[in-house]
């Protein structure tokens, strides 16, 4: 599954990193502490997170993660929307929080 499909089934906002919604998920991993995503992720990542400085950028970028996805319509840092779209790692916020979200991926096979 692309990104973009993500996106469309679950009427995700986009707000950074458009160039990279072709990018293929394979799975979703769900956690805020970066050291341990770091050591946990795997690539083509759909990364869960309420952290929204751009370290996540830093860290989505050296796993290869697919896009970085916040819950709650957390406001991310303008800062980091810059990093996104320069590194091309979709930003996508949803209204779900982090639990709801993993359920819906669940739901569409990732």
């Amino acid at each position: 599954m692309k990104v973009r499909d993500i996106v469309n089934a679950l009427s995700f906002e986009v707000l950074a990193g458009e160039e990279g919604l072709d990018r293929e998920v394979k799975g979703v991993y769900t956690c805020d502490l970066l050291s341990w995503v770091m050591s946990h992720g795997k690539q083509n990542n759909a990364w869960i997170t309420v952290q929204v400085h751009p370290n996540i950028i830093a860290v989505a970028t050296l796993l290869e993660f697919s896009c970085v996805i916040i819950p709650e319509e957390i406001e991310v840092e303008e800062s980091t929307i810059k990093k996104a779209n320069d590194e091309k790692i979709p930003v996508l916020k949803s209204k779900l929080n982090a639990y709801e979200i993993c359920i819906e991926l669940n739901k569409l096979g990732v």
